[in-house]
C-alpha cells in the first residue's frame, strides 16, 4: 500500500476528523490567549494551522496504525494517554548525591551515564529528546551539537552544557534538565504527566509541536528517529 493510500484512508475516518477538531479547538484557544506583536503575526499563525494540524493528526494515526508507539491515542482530547506512575520517572536520574571513596553514586553516576549517551557520535540534530521543566517533561529536539565545548542546544530549551560542574550545578542549569531518554521518561513526556513532589497532578497536554515530534520517536532505538 502506498503512502498516498494510507493518507487517504486516515483522512476518511471519523477518528481523523475528531482528532483534527480537537487540535483546532486547542490551537485556536491558545491563539486567542496569545500575546502577539502584530495582527500579521496572528494571521500567519492561523494560516499555518491547517498544514500542521493535518500533518500532526496523520502522523499520530499512522504511528498507532503501524504499531510504532506504546501510547494510546485519545482522539477526543487530541492527545496521547498512558498510565501515570506513582512517582516521577526522572527520580532515578537525580538521586541524592553520595560519593564514597572512588565510587560514583547518585547524581555523579547518573551524570556520567547521561553525558556518555549525548556525547556519542551518532547523536545528531533533529533527534527527539526529553527536557525536565520543574514538575513535568517536555519533548524537544536537538538543533545543534557543539563537540568542541561539550554542549548541546535544543530548539525550545536552549543550551545544555555536558561538563561535570555545569550538569551538577542546579544554579547554573536553572529549572531545566536534559534527561537521558528511556521508555518511562518518554511516555511521561508524550502524555504530559505531572507531579508535585511525589504526588500526581493533572496532565498537561503537550503542544502541537510536541505532538508532532512524538511521532518521530523510535521506541526501539531512541537514537534513530522515525520518518513519518
Amino acid at each position: 500500500m502506498s503512502q498516498s493510500s494510507l493518507w487517504q484512508i486516515h483522512t476518511q475516518t471519523g477518528d481523523f476528523a475528531e482528532l483534527c477538531n480537537g487540535l483546532y479547538q486547542r490551537e485556536t484557544a491558545a491563539i486567542a490567549k496569545g500575546n502577539f506583536v502584530s495582527a500579521q503575526a496572528v494571521q500567519l499563525r492561523i494560516a499555518s494551522l491547517p498544514y500542521y494540524i493535518n500533518r500532526t493528526a496523520h502522523a499520530m494515526m499512522e504511528v498507532v496504525a503501524q504499531g510504532y508507539s506504546p501510547l494510546l491515542l485519545d482522539t477526543q482530547n487530541a492527545s496521547w494517554s498512558a498510565k501515570q506512575s506513582k512517582k516521577s520517572p526522572w527520580t532515578d536520574q537525580f538521586a541524592e548525591r553520595h560519593v564514597s571513596g572512588d565510587n560514583e553514586q547518585g547524581n555523579d553516576a547518573e551524570y556520567a551515564k547521561t553525558v556518555r549517551w549525548y556525547l556519542q557520535a551518532d547523536i545528531a540534530p533533529g533527534l527527539v529528546v526529553p527536557v525536565l521543566l520543574a514538575d513535568h517533561i517536555i519533548i524537544d529536539c536537538i538543533d545543534r551539537v557543539d563537540v568542541q565545548q561539550n554542549r548541546i542546544r535544543t530548539n525550545v530549551a536552549g543550551w545544555f552544557s555536558l561538563t561535570r560542574d555545569a550538569y551538577l550545578n542546579d544554579g547554573q542549569m536553572g529549572c531545566k534538565r536534559l534527561l537521558k531518554p528511556n521508555k518511562k521518561i518518554m511516555i511521561s513526556a508524550c502524555a504530559g504527566h505531572c507531579w508535585q513532589g511525589n504526588s500526581k497532578q493533572l496532565p498537561i497536554i503537550p503542544t502541537l509541536r510536541e505532538l508532532l515530534l512524538s511521532c518521530s520517536i523510535n521506541w526501539k532505538n531512541f537514537k534513530k528517529p522515525l520518518v513519518i
